[in-house]
């Protein structure tokens, strides 16, 4: 039926009701969406407290990281290097080498790294970071990413603001945010101080970002407990977070850690099924795990190339918002990825939203 007729219908089901009968409906559904109207207030405005953290900002490098350079400044120096008796024998070939800048260079590129493909932030935070749409529909409302740029609020913020903000979903007033903090609350605290000093060096923006504003739809499925907000579905704000991430390598652990940006969608078993964080036209999150309904029979090559190419191995195209993540894909290293699908392999196979 169309949706003509379907107003048609409703329009003369209304005339024979009377005058009466259209007040009482409407005042119904006025009933109802005030209740709504509240209900969602009140879950947009709860308050959480959360623990205080501090860490460096940038990390210094670690002693493995020295001895390294060290090595490489000695190597570099082939004949060069000083002997037994020679008057720079015992001299430090790192003398006068700025340790501290280096820390700084090599914590921006990996921060950019993780800002630009391991974390997806541009997604919600816009190609400048100086703020984006992470929904603007109607019937859903309009969320927008804020200003992460050193013009906007984060360039008075702690370790502690930012760690409140990213991995617990709550603004310096106490109020949760739309934050997919799912995504990142088992980021680490290098990881995070990498991606703030990576933040502190971008184009500063005074772009100022207005709080959620949520359409019919989207008060009525906050409402009702089907779209709720992240930063209430932690268990405990004040679980410590691990300082350093798993060592880089083809290795489940990696891979675990990676694949937590997956979980908003995949579920944390990976076995997919309806999105709980997004509209309702997406289609459920498709199973990663090796069962006939996900990936039984992939190999590493077809996983990489359906995230890379966005075109699974039966040549047909994958669906928001997976439609979404090509870029970051094919900013991710090969490590990387090797590393998520050894994980996934590793996990049960089950059917689908099981």
């Amino acid at each position: 039926m169309g949706k003509g007729k379907i107003l048609a219908g409703g329009a003369a089901a209304l005339l024979l009701l009377g005058g009466g009968g259209v007040v009482a409906v409407v005042a119904a559904l006025g009933g109802v969406y005030y209740w709504a109207t509240s209900a969602t207030y009140t879950a947009l405005h709860t308050e959480y407290e959360t623990h205080e953290v501090d860490f460096p900002v940038p990390f210094p490098l670690t002693d493995d990281e020295v001895e390294a350079l060290r090595a490489e400044k000695l190597a570099a120096l082939g004949d060069d290097a000083p002997e037994d008796g020679d008057p720079l024998e015992g001299v430090d070939p790192l003398e006068g080498v700025d340790l501290d800048a280096l820390a700084l260079a090599a914590a921006k590129e990996r921060g950019k790294h993780y800002a630009t493909g391991r974390y997806l932030c541009i997604e919600c935070h816009g190609s400048d970071f100086a703020g984006g749409t992470m929904i603007d529909d109607a019937a859903m409302g309009k969320v927008l990413g804020p200003n992460i740029t050193p013009g906007s609020r984060t360039a008075d913020f702690a370790p502690s603001d930012w760690d409140r903000a990213v991995r617990h979903g709550v603004n310096g007033d106490g109020l949760g945010t739309m934050m997919p903090i799912g995504d990142f609350v088992k980021m680490s605290d290098r990881e995070l101080s990498d991606i703030i000093v990576w933040a502190r060096s971008l184009p500063a923006s005074d772009a100022v970002v207005p709080r959620p504003a949520m359409g019919p739809l989207g008060t009525m499925l906050i409402a009702t407990g089907n779209l709720t907000p992240e930063v209430a579905m932690v268990e405990d704000h004040h679980a410590p977070h691990e300082v350093l991430p798993p060592e880089e390598g083809v290795t489940e652990a990696f891979g675990e850690h990676l694949a937590q940006v997956c979980v908003g969608c995949h579920r944390e078993s990976f076995d997919g099924g309806p999105i709980a964080i997004g509209p309702p036209d997406w289609p459920p999150a498709a199973n990663l795990t090796s069962h006939a309904d996900g990936v039984e029979g992939w190999s590493l090559e077809d996983f990489v190339s359906t995230l890379r190419t966005g075109k699974r191995p039966d040549g047909t195209d994958v669906a928001a918002p997976m439609t979404l993540m090509t870029p970051y894909a094919n900013e991710m290293t090969d490590t990387e990825l090797e590393a998520i699908w050894v994980y996934l392999q590793s996990l049960p196979a089950k059917p689908t939203g099981t």
